[in-house]
C-alpha cells in the first residue's frame, strides 16, 4: 500500500527518520488570549533550551464532550483571532483540530497544521479537505482503530495531495472507560512507511469515568513517553498546562511545565541512547 516519502515536512522542519524529534505541546483549549499567549511564550522558551522543533497546540472549540455542560472554548472565529496572535506575536508555527469541512478553510488562513480528531480520523470528507489546504495534517489515530488500518486514512490525505502527513496514537479503547497503548502499534505504523507521534497525555484518559467529565492517570505520561521513545517515534505530542487541576478541560492528563520539559529531556536521552536523535 502507498504511503508518502519519508521525512515529511511541517512548518519547515524535517519529521521522521534520522531527524529531531518533533514536539507538539500546548493547553487542551484557550481559555483566554493572555492563557494562550502566555503558554505559547513559556513553552518555546522550553523547546528553545531543549534545542527540538515546536508547534504550540491549542484548540478553539472541543466539540467531542462527554457533557454538553463542559468547557469547549472560545469557538472559531475568536479562537482563530487568538492563535493568529500567538503565531505572529510569538512567533510559533500553530496547531488546531477542527471538527467539520466548513472550519477547514479558515483554519488554514491560520495555523501551520490541522489536527483531524481520533474520533473523525475515518471520515474521508474531512480528511480530505484538510489536505487539499497544503498545510501539515496531524491525524490523531481513532481509539477504536488498529494500527495497520490508520493507513487507510493517511492513504486518503496522500491521494489529495498531500504527503505531509502525521499520524499520530493516542491510545485503544480498553473496556469501557480505559485506554491502553500497545507499543507494537507504533513499529507497525512506521514499517507501514508513516510519519509517527505518540500522544503522551491523551493516552492516560479514562474517557468518561469523571461523573460525566473524562478524568485521566498523569502519572503514567511519563512511562508511556519512555516507553514511546524506546519503541521509536517521530514526534511527541503533550499537553501541557501552567497549573493542571484548575484547567478547563483535560487537566488530569495534562502536565505541568516542569513536568513536560521533564519528560521531553527523557525522551530525547532515550532517543539518543539508540542513535535516533541527530547532533
Amino acid at each position: 500500500m502507498s504511503t508518502s516519502p519519508l521525512p515529511i515536512e511541517l512548518c519547515g522542519y524535517k519529521v521522521g527518520p534520522g531527524q529531531k524529534l518533533f514536539v507538539i505541546a500546548g493547553p487542551d483549549s484557550i481559555e483566554s488570549e493572555d492563557m494562550a499567549l502566555r503558554h505559547a511564550r513559556m513553552l518555546k522558551e522550553i523547546t528553545g533550551r531543549l534545542g527540538v522543533p515546536y508547534a504550540f497546540k491549542c484548540s478553539y472549540d472541543k466539540a467531542n464532550r462527554t457533557s454538553g455542560k463542559s468547557f469547549r472554548g472560545p469557538g472559531l472565529k475568536e479562537g482563530l483571532r487568538i492563535l493568529k496572535r500567538v503565531r505572529d506575536e510569538v512567533g510559533v508555527p500553530v496547531l488546531t483540530d477542527v471538527h467539520e469541512t466548513s472550519h477547514v478553510g479558515p483554519a488554514s488562513e491560520v495555523v501551520d497544521i490541522i489536527q483531524i480528531p481520533a474520533f473523525l480520523c475515518r471520515q474521508t470528507d474531512l480528511v480530505e479537505a484538510v489536505a487539499r489546504t497544503g498545510r501539515g495534517v496531524n491525524l490523531k489515530k481513532g481509539q477504536f482503530v488498529a494500527p495497520k488500518d490508520i493507513v487507510h486514512s493517511a492513504r486518503k490525505a496522500f491521494e489529495a495531495g498531500n504527503p505531509n502527513v502525521l499520524v499520530t496514537e493516542r491510545g485503544s479503547t480498553f473496556g469501557y472507560n480505559n485506554l491502553v497503548v500497545d507499543m507494537r502499534g507504533l513499529a507497525q505504523m512506521r514499517e507501514a512507511g508513516l510519519a509517527v507521534c505518540f500522544d503522551a497525555t491523551h493516552s492516560v484518559q479514562l474517557p468518561s469515568a469523571g461523573n460525566g467529565e473524562t478524568a485521566g492517570e498523569r502519572k503514567f505520561v511519563a512511562l508511556l513517553a519512555r516507553s514511546a521513545a524506546a519503541a521509536g517515534i517521530d514526534a511527541l505530542f503533550t499537553e501541557v498546562h501552567e497549573d493542571p487541576d484548575r484547567a478547563l478541560c483535560d487537566g488530569p492528563c495534562s502536565l505541568n511545565p516542569q513536568m513536560f520539559e521533564d519528560v521531553v529531556r527523557n525522551v530525547l536521552n532515550i532517543r539518543r541512547v539508540l542513535g535516533h536523535e541527530p547532533g
